[in-house]
Protein backbone atom coordinates (compact mmCIF):
# COMPACT_ATOMS: atom_id res chain seq x y z
CA UNK A 1 0.00 0.00 0.00
CA UNK A 2 0.86 3.20 -0.83
CA UNK A 3 0.17 7.09 -0.38
CA UNK A 4 0.82 9.99 -2.86
CA UNK A 5 1.31 13.45 -2.08
CA UNK A 6 -1.38 15.63 -0.17
CA UNK A 7 -2.62 18.87 -1.82
CA UNK A 8 -4.91 20.59 -0.09
CA UNK A 9 -7.05 23.03 -0.45
CA UNK A 10 -7.53 26.97 0.92
CA UNK A 11 -10.49 28.84 0.87
CA UNK A 12 -10.03 32.77 -0.91
CA UNK A 13 -12.70 35.39 -1.19
CA UNK A 14 -11.06 38.00 -3.43
CA UNK A 15 -8.75 36.94 -6.94
CA UNK A 16 -6.83 40.03 -6.79
CA UNK A 17 -5.74 39.69 -3.00
CA UNK A 18 -5.42 35.80 -3.31
CA UNK A 19 -2.90 36.40 -6.64
CA UNK A 20 -1.06 39.42 -4.77
CA UNK A 21 -0.20 36.96 -1.62
CA UNK A 22 0.67 33.53 -3.50
CA UNK A 23 1.95 34.71 -6.25
CA UNK A 24 3.87 38.45 -5.70
CA UNK A 25 4.84 38.04 -1.71
CA UNK A 26 5.43 34.46 -1.65
CA UNK A 27 6.41 33.84 -5.12
CA UNK A 28 4.20 31.04 -6.07
CA UNK A 29 3.70 30.18 -9.79
CA UNK A 30 0.27 29.75 -11.21
CA UNK A 31 0.16 26.41 -12.55
CA UNK A 32 -3.60 26.65 -14.10
CA UNK A 33 -6.74 28.48 -13.14
CA UNK A 34 -10.51 27.34 -13.63
CA UNK A 35 -13.94 28.38 -14.08
CA UNK A 36 -17.47 26.97 -15.33
CA UNK A 37 -18.49 30.60 -16.49
CA UNK A 38 -17.03 34.01 -16.64
CA UNK A 39 -18.81 35.02 -13.55
CA UNK A 40 -18.49 32.04 -11.45
CA UNK A 41 -15.76 31.32 -8.49
CA UNK A 42 -12.45 30.81 -9.35
CA UNK A 43 -10.30 27.78 -8.43
CA UNK A 44 -6.65 27.39 -9.25
CA UNK A 45 -3.22 25.93 -7.96
CA UNK A 46 -0.37 27.33 -7.63
CA UNK A 47 3.00 25.91 -6.61
CA UNK A 48 6.34 26.45 -5.55
CA UNK A 49 9.02 23.50 -6.11
CA UNK A 50 7.26 20.68 -4.70
CA UNK A 51 4.60 22.43 -2.75
CA UNK A 52 1.40 22.46 -4.21
CA UNK A 53 -1.63 24.27 -3.13
CA UNK A 54 -5.54 24.48 -4.93
CA UNK A 55 -6.95 27.78 -3.95
CA UNK A 56 -10.89 28.27 -4.24
CA UNK A 57 -13.77 30.44 -4.27
CA UNK A 58 -16.26 28.01 -3.98
CA UNK A 59 -17.89 27.89 -0.37
CA UNK A 60 -18.52 24.19 0.10
CA UNK A 61 -14.37 22.77 -1.04
CA UNK A 62 -13.34 24.58 2.37
CA UNK A 63 -13.61 26.38 5.47
CA UNK A 64 -11.30 29.09 6.03
CA UNK A 65 -9.16 29.15 8.79
CA UNK A 66 -7.04 26.15 8.05
CA UNK A 67 -3.38 25.38 9.19
CA UNK A 68 -0.83 23.83 7.44
CA UNK A 69 2.95 23.09 7.70
CA UNK A 70 4.96 23.46 4.74
CA UNK A 71 8.99 22.01 4.94
CA UNK A 72 12.44 24.09 3.64
CA UNK A 73 15.46 23.75 4.13
CA UNK A 74 16.34 27.31 3.18
CA UNK A 75 14.07 29.07 5.74
CA UNK A 76 16.20 32.19 6.71
CA UNK A 77 16.83 32.78 2.78
CA UNK A 78 12.99 32.30 2.31
CA UNK A 79 11.94 34.77 5.19
CA UNK A 80 14.89 37.52 4.13
CA UNK A 81 13.54 37.90 0.53
CA UNK A 82 10.03 38.15 1.91
CA UNK A 83 10.87 40.87 4.36
CA UNK A 84 12.68 42.64 1.54
CA UNK A 85 9.45 42.91 -0.35
CA UNK A 86 8.09 45.16 2.27
CA UNK A 87 4.64 42.98 1.63
CA UNK A 88 2.30 46.16 3.99
CA UNK A 89 0.55 43.12 5.75
CA UNK A 90 3.02 40.66 6.66
CA UNK A 91 6.08 40.39 8.58
CA UNK A 92 7.04 37.24 9.39
CA UNK A 93 9.59 36.19 11.70
CA UNK A 94 10.90 32.48 12.89
CA UNK A 95 10.99 31.10 16.34
CA UNK A 96 12.63 28.15 17.56
CA UNK A 97 10.36 25.92 18.59
CA UNK A 98 10.82 23.53 21.66
CA UNK A 99 10.64 20.29 19.55
CA UNK A 100 13.36 20.96 17.32
CA UNK A 101 12.15 22.91 14.31
CA UNK A 102 12.11 26.54 13.32
CA UNK A 103 8.56 27.74 12.02
CA UNK A 104 7.53 30.77 10.29
CA UNK A 105 3.73 31.70 10.59
CA UNK A 106 2.45 34.07 7.77
CA UNK A 107 -1.38 34.14 7.79
CA UNK A 108 -2.77 34.58 4.26
CA UNK A 109 -5.79 37.36 3.66
CA UNK A 110 -8.26 34.78 3.99
CA UNK A 111 -7.30 33.73 7.73
CA UNK A 112 -5.51 30.49 6.38
CA UNK A 113 -2.19 29.59 8.23
CA UNK A 114 1.07 29.02 6.05
CA UNK A 115 3.69 27.42 8.54
CA UNK A 116 6.99 27.36 7.00
CA UNK A 117 9.11 24.53 9.01
CA UNK A 118 12.88 23.96 8.91
CA UNK A 119 14.03 20.77 11.32
CA UNK A 120 16.92 21.81 12.89
CA UNK A 121 19.90 19.51 12.61
CA UNK A 122 21.35 18.18 15.98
Amino acid sequence: MSFGKTTPVLRIFDEAKAREFYLDFLGFSLDWQYRFETDLPLYMQVSRGECVLHLSEYHGDCTPGAALRIETDELEAFQQGLLAKQYPFSHPQIQAMPWGSQDMTISDPFGNRLVFTNTISA
